[in-house]
């Protein structure tokens, strides 16, 4: 396989991929440097992956989403069987000295299935409320583990695939409108935790040192930043642990205090791009599924770039997601990674020299 054949894919998509990683290791040699070298690891066998699904053929990919679905489900089932307890959640398998999250590796996978699903044959009332009863079942092991937040995700990556399809626009709307009708009810389906995190959004300073806490730490250290950051290593908050999970689930508000506006700046440059790359694939895509499945991965990665940085910034109820190929976590680099390789496999080969 050669070097050049994989830049011929989507070169600017795997540019922006290959800048996104380099500057998230940056940062996270800084604020986390104990997750290395070994972290080196992950990034490899991530840009291994990502290599393999961009160069198959995305019909070879479509032919075995059935199977990929079902393995995907018992992989699911692990963790609730032989998984390791974290801050009681079950949501990881301990491999050697490494730990997988299963819920994060199978999002590609059951985006591709429900994406085959729902486009290989006329879409009928029946047909789509049997997808979304087959996308339930791996949706509710992932609530059992439980990770909210995962789940969200693989939801939206369902609804991305939906908006792809040439339906009834004013059934959307409809069903759009109930959803909102039923979304407040929701609340008293929310664990204690989960409804503390939406009450610290509006009134952090009502418990400063408990609910509130992780929201008025971010935006000291998005603030602290000012233009230029402190420079890499030197950030307050990070390195002396006021800022909760400066790795993972705060890592924009590490770069904005370390490497300041302009640091974050250009990490929103590069993820818009990406973004941007992706809606190509989305237009120029070699297939009805494959344009179904890259408007999935769009929504999908739009939504954690947004609920990441919106919550680092105390304007969305922290939820816990990462933020895509730059916050510490091999599940989510790996499971990012495939998406993206399986995305440059969906694009259509007439589209693949142009620059947009």
């Amino acid at each position: 396989m050669k070097l050049k054949k994989l830049f011929t894919g989507d070169p600017w998509l795997v540019g922006t991929i290959l800048l996104t990683l380099g500057l998230g290791s940056t940062i996270l040699r800084s604020v986390a440097g104990y997750a290395f070298p070994s972290y080196f690891l992950f990034i490899a066998l991530s840009l291994l992956a990502f290599i393999v699904f961009s160069q198959l053929n995305f019909t070879i990919l479509q032919s075995f989403s059935t199977i990929l679905y079902v393995v995907s489900v018992f992989i699911l089932t692990l963790p609730l069987l032989i998984g390791e307890v974290t801050r009681g959640t079950i949501r990881w398998i301990q491999i050697g000295s490494f730990t997988l999250q299963p819920a994060e590796i199978v999002r590609p996978f059951l985006i591709l299935f429900i994406a085959q699903y729902l486009t290989s044959e006329e879409l009928t009332v029946k047909r789509f409320a049997t997808a979304v009863a087959l996308f339930m079942v791996p949706t509710f092991l992932i609530l059992l583990a439980p990770s909210l937040g995962v789940s969200v995700l693989t939801v939206v990556g369902f609804i991305g695939v939906v908006l792809s399809l040439g339906f009834n626009k004013k059934l959307l709307l409809t069903a759009s409108a109930i959803g909102l009708i039923i979304l407040p009810f929701t609340w008293f389906l929310l664990a204690d935790y989960q409804k503390e995190r939406v009450v610290a959004l509006f009134s952090p300073s009502l418990d400063p040192q408990g609910i509130g806490y992780n929201s008025i730490q971010a935006l000291i250290s998005v603030g602290s930043g000012g233009l230029f950051g402190r420079g890499l290593g030197e950030g307050v908050q990070t390195q002396l642990s006021f800022l909760p999970e400066r790795h993972t689930d705060f890592i924009f508000a590490s770069i904005a205090e370390e490497m300041g506006f302009v640091g974050a700046f250009l990490v929103i440059i590069l993820l818009f791009f990406l973004l941007l790359r992706t809606l190509s694939v989305v237009i120029n895509a070699t297939n009805y599924t494959a344009r179904a499945y890259a408007s999935g991965v769009f929504l999908t990665l739009f939504a954690q770039i947004m609920v990441h940085i919106g919550m680092n910034m105390g304007l969305l109820p922290i939820t816990g997601l990462p933020l895509p190929l730059i916050s510490l976590g091999g599940s989510s680099l790996l499971a990012t990674m495939i998406m993206l390789g399986m995305v440059v496999s969906a694009k259509s080969k007439k589209h693949s020299s142009g620059v947009f």
